[in-house]
Formats: structure tokens, sequence, C-alpha cells
């Protein structure tokens, strides 16, 4: 044997490899888990790999490292696997850290004390506006958002008041990759009438849904800001139309856009000028 080879006889493989099978099963365990997590029900086995479009058996036994570790939980009886407390707790972390949504719960109680109608934070994430916070109407008939559900950046109030703010690029990034699918009759779902509703969100400082996102339902949204004047979160009231009509649609758009300097204002931010964001006008 050359010196060569004695050197290299016996060794692991190189580093390279091991990473690489490592960081793919970790990827497909965070797939596994962000499908499991958008579905609260529970899917089945078959299910997951389909979505995943994965072997059965890989699928089966990701779901056993991440059920050994308690990220994820097995309902016997139905056969479906659901994401487990450990996955919550470390969900809620990302709340705790993040200072606005701690700042911001005060002023969606209180918002939801002075309308009667249910508050709500969003943040965006990629084209979708996802929900991180709740104040829920003490009506029998009110509007309730399961925390962490999504809803397209055109087609919501959180949405489109994260949307007005967004420069050029990212703007353009979020028309590629979504579309402008139409969610209800009342959906804006060409670029003209979005561009055209944005500039009127900046300029009067908050957005409205009127039943974009689901018939029966009106939703004024506002941003918050951070320290550079870009788009942090946003805050909105939502309510059913025979509440909130029309003509009430411009007074809680007021108090929200209000609402929403404040905690600008508490978080350090700043409130950018309109003029600010040229590209979507």
């Amino acid at each position: 044997m050359s010196e060569v080879k004695r050197r290299t006889a016996g060794r692991p493989p190189g580093p390279g490899k091991s990473v690489s099978g490592h960081s793919q099963s970790l990827v497909r365990g965070l797939n596994l888990l962000e499908r499991l997590a958008a579905t609260p029900g529970g899917l089945a086995l078959s299910e997951l790999a389909e979505e995943v479009e994965l072997a059965p058996s890989t699928t089966h036994r990701l779901l056993q490292a991440l059920q050994s570790q308690g990220f994820i939980t097995q309902d016997n009886e139905l056969g479906v696997w659901k994401i487990d407390v450990k996955t919550f707790r470390i969900g809620n972390s990302f709340l705790e850290a993040r200072d606005f949504v701690a700042t911001s719960r005060p002023f969606l109680r209180r918002l939801t004390a002075e309308t009667g109608e249910t508050a709500n934070l969003g943040i965006r994430d990629g084209s979708t506006a996802v929900f991180l916070a709740q104040s829920e109407s003490p009506q029998m008939m009110r509007m309730i958002t399961r925390i962490g559900s999504r809803a397209p950046l055109h087609a919501s109030g959180v949405g489109k008041a994260l949307m007005a703010w967004l420069p050029d690029d990212e703007f353009e990034r979020v028309l590629t990759e979504r579309g402008l699918d139409r969610v209800t009759t009342n959906t804006l779902h060409t670029v003209d009438t979005l561009r055209a509703n944005l500039s009127e969100v900046r300029q009067q400082g908050f957005a409205c849904d009127r039943e974009e996102h689901a018939i029966g339902l009106h939703c004024v949204a506002a941003c918050l800001h951070d320290e550079h004047g870009t788009p942090l979160a946003a805050i909105s009231v939502s309510g059913p139309v025979a509440r909130i009509p029309e003509t009430r649609l411009l007074e809680l758009g007021e108090l929200v856009r209000s609402t929403a300097a404040e905690i600008t204002a508490r978080l350090g931010g700043r409130i950018p000028q309109s003029s600010e964001f040229p590209a979507t006008t």
C-alpha cells in the first residue's frame, strides 16, 4: 500500500458529504414541521409524504425523529400527526423576542374596547401576511383569525397596509411570486387598480379591505414602521359589514392610523412620507 493510501485508508468520509446529508435531513424535517403547523387538524403519513414529495418510509423516519424530540405527536385514534408543545414554545419565543408584539398588545385591547370589534397584528412573510396577535371582539358575531394563519398581501387590510410601503423591487417580487388571484369578487386583481389603491393607502395612512378577503367582512389597517421607516408590522380592526358599513370605514381608519402612529413612536420608529415610496404610484 502506498504512503498516500496508508494515510487515507479507514478514514471516515470527508465533512462535506456528512454535513450535506445532515443538512438535507434537517431541511426535510423543518418542511414537515411547517406543513403540520399550517394544518391544526393534523395530517396522515400519506398526505405528508405527498405534500413534501418524499417516500412514505423516509417521511415516517423523519416524523419519528421529530416525535422523539417532542416537536410533534401522533393521534393514535385518528392516525394523524400534529405539532406538539415544544414547537409551540419555540414559535412563542419568536413573539417574545420581537418587542413590537408585546408593545402592541395593550393597543389591540384598547382598539377592541373602543370599537367593539376584533383587532389584529400581522407581519409580512414573502407574499402573505401572517397574523401574530389578536384581541377578540366581545360580540357574538365576530371576526376571528387563527394565530399563525395567512392572507394574501393584495387581498387583506393588513397585507395592503404593509404592501403600500414596500420598495419597488420588493413590490415586483410579490407580484411575481404570488400574482393577483381573486379571493372574492371584490379582490383587486389588476396591477393598475392595486397600485392606485396602495397610493391612496399611503396618502390617508390606512388601508381598507372592502370584502376583498371575505364576503361580509370589512377591515381597516395601518402600518407600524421601524427606525428606518420600513414596514415592521400592521394592526387592523375587522368586523361584519352590518356593524362596519362604508360610512364607518373612514372613522375606524383614522383611529387605527393614529394608534399605529402611537405604537411606531413607542418603538422608536418613524412614519415615512408618501413621496419616499413613489414606485407603486
